[in-house]
């Protein structure tokens, strides 16, 4: 079976790095997009199976890609979970009523970030 495909929507190319690094060594197929338009052609020229989104983006926020990917179709039912540095306080909030599957801080914590991920593709620990 081949390896599922996790969409990382970050512009910071450290975090990227990070964040691929995680999900190769748990054996997922990481792909990238740097701004929120070409997060949005990505996912759907890609079809992945889970989505990680900075909220921190050029070219339209996380909050307007999440709240765009909700609304295309073939988007619609892919598992989202953000991952920003901004203020949790409010961000947090507004991304569930969006419809993310999860919200984590930066730095994340690699432990958690990775059961979240397992939670969201239903593959368990």
């Amino acid at each position: 079976m081949p390896p599922k495909k996790i969409l990382v929507v970050e512009d910071d190319a450290d975090q990227r790095l990070a964040i691929s690094i995680r999900l190769k060594a748990n054996k997922y197929a990481p792909i990238f997009a740097g701004d929120g338009v070409s997060a949005i052609a990505a996912a759907q020229r890609e079809h992945p199976d889970l989505i990680v989104l900075d909220l921190g983006l050029p070219g339209g926020d996380g909050f307007t890609v999440l709240d765009r990917m909700r609304t295309i179709p073939r988007l619609a039912g892919i598992p989202i979970i953000v991952l920003t540095a901004r203020d949790p306080k409010t961000a947090r909030e507004r991304t569930l009523d969006l419809g993310a599957s999860g919200f984590f801080e930066k730095p994340v914590d690699s432990a958690e970030f990775l059961a979240a991920i397992h939670a969201a593709l239903g593959d368990g620990e």
